[in-house]
This record gives C-alpha cells, structure tokens and sequence, in this order.
C-alpha cells in the first residue's frame, strides 16, 4: 500500500510498515516541519494513504471538507513504541482493504473506520 506518515508517527512504526512491504514515505525524512495542509495535499498528489497521531487532520477533514485518500489516526497513548508498531500493522494487515477514503481511528483495543 502506499502511504504517507506525517512527522508526527513514531519511526518504529514506519519502519515496521516498511518491513512489511508498504510503500512509506515519512515526511521527518523528507519535508521535516511542513504545514498540515502541504501534508495532506502531498499525501493526495502521490495518492496516498496519510497516517498521523496529529488530531488536527479531523478537523481538516470534517471540518474544513478537504479531500483525502484515507487517513489513520493513531491514538495510542502510552504505548511502547515496539508496541504501537505491532498494533498498526495488525490493522493494515487485518483491515487494510477497508482504510482507503476513510478516516480511521486506532486507540487501545479498537478500530474505527469512519467513510
């Protein structure tokens, strides 16, 4: 899948995405300290998949009536990073087919996917 991970996901994750053989570009790595809106316009220009622990791309989104191709919040708080990792590519792995244009919400112990 191709994705694009803001600067706010932690790096284990992208690299675990990576491992499992997604396409992953990591804007810490590319474009560090970009605006919200030049994230969410590069994620539609590569049609990308954005993931992000940043709140403010809900309101984006809702809100504001932006385009997207999908967005996954990561809410996980507290994690270790090892097991947020895990935890986000279980849903890519389990539920993958159902992130495209939607926008999904992965907390402890759940999964929402709002279209």
């Amino acid at each position: 899948m191709n994705l694009l991970a803001d600067e706010s996901v932690d790096k284990p994750i992208v690299e675990r995405l990576r491992q499992d053989s997604h396409t992953v570009l990591y804007i810490a790595e590319s474009e560090p300290g970009i605006d919200d809106d030049s994230v969410l316009h590069q994620a539609n220009r590569n049609g990308a998949l954005l993931i992000t622990a940043d709140r403010d791309f809900g309101e984006l989104i809702f809100r504001m009536g932006q385009i997207h191709s999908g967005v996954v919040l990561i809410r996980l708080t507290g994690q270790s990073a090892e097991t947020k990792a895990r935890m986000v590519s279980a849903v890519f792995t389990d539920r993958g087919h159902e992130l495209l244009s939607a926008f999904t919400v992965v907390s402890p112990g759940r999964v929402r996917i709002r279209h």
